[in-house]
């Protein structure tokens, strides 16, 4: 698989599921959960390169 396909998945795929719990399951504001889907997401993406690269 591309490199930059699996980062992007996995960057998509951690965005999505904290934007999820954080919206629908904690009850937060929109802001708030789009917040934390954009600093999860970055980890995400910080995490999924290095691994790509090793």
């Amino acid at each position: 698989m591309n490199r930059w396909f699996y980062v992007a998945l996995h960057t998509a795929a951690a965005a999505i599921f904290i934007f999820g719990l954080q919206r629908y399951f904690l009850s937060a504001t929109f802001e708030s959960s789009l917040l934390w889907a954009v600093v999860f997401g970055g980890c995400a993406a910080m995490l999924a390169y290095k691994q790509a690269n090793r």
